[in-house]
């Protein structure tokens, strides 16, 4: 089973774990609503190497980037739902609005995002690479995700209501 750690412990395991030779594989997201799609994701991302660890956006953070309305769990539930997926070895919170200063951190061998990203939009990209590691963009599951969800939602069981954000 995976487990929910302080970034400054993880960052000592990477260390660790990077010495004994492990392939690192990083990513993040707000993981608001777990669907198919995210746990399509972290299973193609866990293949890319020996350990997969994902960054969660606290409940702040995915305030600042989703609205007032978001996130619909809080982070520790969010946390540890991540934490209980087969693929996923290690999961961590980041209070910032992007994973910059916690990709510095951790230093992974691969950062991974899903297909609605680019290259250029990745950030830690540019940081992963000066150190010889990857960046890899997987293929975005057609018909998953957050925001999708939640106007299913609204559309069978509240259409009087305005429309989430």
């Amino acid at each position: 089973m995976s487990m929910v750690l302080e970034r400054s412990l993880l960052a000592q395991i990477c260390q660790q774990l990077r010495q004994q030779g492990k392939r690192i594989v990083f990513t993040n997201g707000c993981f608001d609503l777990l669907h198919l799609g995210h746990v399509d994701y972290l299973f193609r991302a866990r293949a890319l190497g020996d350990v997969l660890i994902v960054g969660i956006n606290t409940d702040d953070s995915v305030r600042r980037l989703k609205g007032p309305q978001r996130p619909l769990r809080s982070q520790q539930e969010r946390a540890a739902l991540v934490a209980a997926l087969k693929p996923v070895d290690f999961v961590t919170l980041f209070a910032e609005d992007t994973p910059a200063q916690l990709i510095a951190e951790l230093r992974p061998h691969v950062l991974v995002k899903g297909g609605d990203y680019t290259p250029e939009q990745i950030v830690g990209a540019e940081m992963v690479r000066s150190w010889g590691g990857e960046v890899v963009v997987l293929p975005y599951v057609q018909g998953y995700s957050t925001t999708g969800l939640l106007e299913q939602i609204c559309a069978r069981y509240c259409p009087e209501r305005r429309r989430p954000g």
